[in-house]
């Protein structure tokens, strides 16, 4: 499961970009670790190794977080096994919705500033990362989380990349039921992510 969520499918990339710090390089690091191998990214360059090193600590923070674990519990048959991937992309559909509770900056505004970031370090970003970073833009994945179309669509293009079928496609159900629930979780959880790191060095 977790190997799952870590090199293939975890999602919540808005979350790491709010938690990056305000530079291309850093914020591109902070989602490398979800697009390539780590014996592809052990050669980038410093700016972009401590973005990878913040996506690290908030991963970890997040996997024993006993909210995290509470939203997980959320989650029965047949969806279960699928839980880690679900709980990101549905905290990530919060954030999106409530985003001027966090940033004064408009999430459009915000979204438009990370895109434009990707043409000019193409060079320093392997191809198979770059490949998703594009595939990120074109298809305005960030602006979308913030509706349950957007998340449908998301956890369908999900779906698409397993060899075999899997419910997660349908997922967004799991979202709708507990709704309330999961914004709860949400809303608690991420002011402790926040405070972790601020409060912690990378």
């Amino acid at each position: 499961m977790n190997y799952l969520r870590r090199y293939f499918l975890r999602m919540n990339w808005l979350a790491h970009l709010y938690l990056s710090e305000p530079t291309a390089a850093f914020r591109i690091g902070n989602l490398l670790p979800d697009l390539a191998p780590a014996s592809v990214l052990s050669a980038m360059l410093p700016e972009f190794r401590r973005g990878m090193a913040r996506h690290r600590r908030i991963d970890a923070f997040t996997d024993r977080n006993p909210i995290f674990r509470q939203s997980l519990a959320r989650i029965e048959a047949p969806y279960r096994r699928y839980g880690g991937i679900l709980v990101d992309v549905f905290y990530d559909h919060f954030l999106a919705r409530d985003w001027p509770s966090f940033s004064s900056q408009p999430l459009p505004a915000f979204v438009s500033e990370v895109y434009a970031s990707f043409e000019p370090l193409r060079a320093e970003i392997p191809p198979l990362a770059y490949h998703r970073l594009e595939q990120m833009r074109s298809g305005d994945w960030l602006n979308s989380y913030g509706d349950l179309k957007g998340i449908s669509v998301t956890l369908t293009r999900m779906a698409a990349r397993f060899s075999r079928p899997t419910p997660i496609a349908d997922g967004v159900t799991v979202l709708e039921e507990h709704y309330e629930s999961f914004h709860s979780d949400f809303m608690t959880f991420f002011p402790e992510l926040v405070v972790h790191v601020a409060t912690h060095p990378d």
